[in-house]
Parts: structure tokens; C-alpha cells; sequence
């Protein structure tokens, strides 16, 4: 959609055919990737056939599986001891997986600060119905409203626990835990929302998993980064398909994976390299939340309500004072040529999303938008 020539947003001139896209997920993936995808997409390599087309055994696609986890690893700098999983069924689906891989009989901590944590802890509820073990809850931020998360000496943290489970980064609510938090149990973090966008230390987790459509690629596609000390203990009721030891003895293969998921992801990580890597576009992504959140202060129209501490730089949502004015604010918006900023319907308001893939300069359209947007309707 081009930018309405009557509006005050300037229009996007660093990649005209493409429109600014804040959706939350499945989400804007880098430019080059799509016309890198799009040049070989019926004739992959000179073969006469689509990556699509092709076996997921055939020794052609594992060098592309090879590949795309040696860069991963480099990306990350994942230690030799981790093993990594490119799978199917979204991050939902290890709601489920972990209790079956790490319950074993034990009891899992949670920590709820939105609405996925809150997701993660009622699907591992069901199986301490099925007395496969005990499923506690630490804390949750619900009384705040999801806008920050209770103090550490307020949790109600488990001896011996099997593992210890948070979200790292709430896409609804737009909470972010910049560091695991300290405990002894091992610690199991949802990164859908923010991994590759800065620098962590893999080694303090026993386990990350994150769902690829926000930073990686595609939707379809989860990606399991797993200590191996936690391989080998899930519960007898676990399908096979879910068993990380299984996935991790088949290289992810037990079934046919989403090849196309797959390689595309391979494609990211490559312009991610080729972008300075993870601490360089942690820096980028800070800038565009830095301007983002200082347009959001500095006005008395616009209101973002997470905790300084624990905003995300991934997810921002805000909210206007007036909020008659939010479907008109969302329409002209998206006239101006600026999408998917509703903000969830759980929560109301706008979120922009600012994924890696989003430039700079697609943060200052939508900041030009607001200030023009205040001036008129303020």
C-alpha cells in the first residue's frame, strides 16, 4: 500500500516496494531474504527444481541443514554440550514437550509475567493431573496487570525443582526479563519473541526454545536449544515426536520437518551475519526502541505502562489518553502506509513490533506518524 500523499508521514524511501510491517508474527523478515528465496524458488542451485521439491535426506538439503546450524551456533555461540533442534509445532507445542522431556516426577517452577507464560503453566498443569509430577507457581506479575514482574524475594521458589520456566520476552504485553533470573533449578526460557535480537549467554540455560516467526523465519518452524544433561528423562507417556532425546538421535528428522522453514531460516541467519551479527543488531534494535519509547515519554497523548526495567525492545505497545481516537489513529496509520499496529485483544491499544528485520528508518516513519497524529487530534 503506498503512503497516502496527503498524509504528513514521510514516505518509505529506502525500500519503496515494501510497506512498513509492525505485525507481531508472523513478521517482517529481511528484504534480501525474500528476493534471495524469490530468484531460486523454481530453480534452486541450477537444479531445475524448488528446495521445496527436493528429499530432506538427499545429501543436497542436509548440507543445508549443516549449515544453517553452524551458523545458528556462531550466531549464538552455543557450547559443544547443547543440542539443536529444528522442529515442528510453534512454541505452543513445547508447552506440552516439557513437562513430558523434564517433569519426570519432579516439580516445575514457573514464573507467569504474561500471557504466554500464563499459557506455558495451564498446558503443564494438565499433567499434574496425570500425576507425572507437581506444577508450582513462583509468582506472577497479574496484579500489576502484566506492567512489571513481583521481586524476587516475593517468589515462591521450589527446592530441588526439575526446571524453572519464564518467557523472556511477552510479545502481548511487551514485558521483557533482560537476564535469567538466579536460580539453581535448571532454567527453561520461551525466546520466540527475542532471541537473536541481542547477545545472551546460552550457558546459563538448561534449555531455549523459540518459535520462528518473529526473528527467524517463517511460521512452522520452532527452534530447541537443549543442555544435554536434560536429555533422557521424559516421562513414558511422551510421543515420540516430542521426545527431545528422539529429535536430537534423528537430527531433527523423525518425520519429515518443514523443509522450506528450514532453509529460510538458513537465509536469515546468513543476513544476520552479514549485518555485524547479534551484538550489532542488538544495538540497532535498542535504537529503535530508544526512539520509540522517548516519542511515547516525552508526550502526554501517548502512554506505554510496563515498568522502565521491563520494556521490551522487541514489542511496544501504547496506548492513546483518548482512546475514541484508537480506530481513527489505526486508519489513518495504515493509509499513511504503516500496518499491523492494533494492539492485541487482550489488551487493546496499539503495539508496534520491531523485530530485527525492521529498519530504523521504518521506526521513524511510525514516530513521524505519531507526532503528526498528536498534533492533529490532541
Amino acid at each position: 500500500m503506498p503512503a497516502n500523499p496527503t498524509s504528513t508521514t514521510p514516505t518509505n524511501t529506502i525500500a519503496p516496494h515494501r510497506v512498513p510491517n509492525f505485525c507481531a508474527g508472523p513478521a517482517t523478515m529481511p528484504t534480501s531474504v525474500l528476493e534471495h528465496a524469490q530468484s531460486e524458488l523454481l530453480d534452486w542451485q541450477g537444479r531445475g527444481v524448488s528446495v521445496m521439491e527436493v528429499s530432506h535426506r538427499s545429501k543436497e538439503y542436509m548440507a543445508i541443514t549443516d549449515k544453517a546450524e553452524a551458523k545458528l551456533r556462531s550466531l549464538m555461540d552455543i557450547p559443544d554440550n547443547y543440542k539443536v533442534l529444528f522442529l515442528q509445532g510453534g512454541a505452543s507445542l513445547q508447552f506440552s514437550a516439557i513437562p513430558l522431556n523434564l517433569l519426570n516426577g519432579g516439580r516445575g517452577d514457573y514464573l507467569t509475567t504474561g500471557a504466554w507464560s500464563g499459557k506455558a503453566i495451564k498446558e503443564a498443569k494438565r499433567y499434574e493431573a496425570l500425576g507425572l509430577g507437581e506444577i508450582n507457581l513462583v509468582a506472577t506479575g497479574q496484579d500489576s496487570n502484566f506492567a512489571d514482574v513481583p521481586a524476587i524475594s516475593e517468589w515462591n521458589i521450589s527446592e530441588g525443582a526439575a526446571y524453572f520456566h519464564y518467557c523472556a520476552n511477552e510479545t502481548i504485553h511487551g514485558l521483557q526479563i533482560f537476564e535469567p533470573p538466579q536460580v539453581d533449578a535448571p532454567i527453561i526460557a520461551d525466546m520466540s519473541s527475542c532471541i537473536l535480537s541481542q547477545p545472551i549467554d546460552v550457558s546459563k540455560f538448561g534449555m531455549i526454545y523459540a518459535g520462528a516467526q518473529k526473528n527467524i523465519g517463517p511460521a512452522g518452524l520452532v527452534i530447541i536449544i537443549v543442555r544435554e544433561d536434560l536429555l533422557g528423562k521424559a516421562s513414558e507417556w511422551c510421543p515420540m515426536l516430542l521426545n527431545y532425546e528422539h529429535q536430537a538421535d534423528k537430527e531433527s528428522m523423525s518425520n519429515t520437518p518443514a523443509t522450506y522453514s528450514w532453509y529460510l531460516a538458513g537465509l536469515v541467519f546468513d543476513w544476520l551475519e552479514e549485518q555485524g551479527g547479534v551484538a550489532a543488531i542488538g544495538k540497532i534494535n535498542q535504537q529503535k526502541a530508544d526512539l520509540l519509547y522517548k516519542t511515547i515519554d516525552d508526550s502526554s497523548f501517548y502512554n506505554n505502562p510496563v515498568a522502565t526495567e521491563y520494556r521490551s525492545i522487541m514489542n511496544v505497545p501504547f496506548t492513546l489518553v483518548d482512546s475514541s481516537l484508537d480506530k481513527v489513529f489505526l486508519a489513518e496509520s495504515e493509509e499513511a502506509g504503516l500496518l499491523n499496529l492494533k494492539g492485541h485483544r487482550d489488551v487493546g491499544g496499539m503495539r508496534a513490533s520491531i523485530y530485527n528485520a525492521v529498519p530504523l528508518e521504518w521506526v521513524q516513519l511510525l514516530v513521524d506518524f505519531m507526532i503528526a497524529f498528536e498534533k492533529k487530534h490532541g
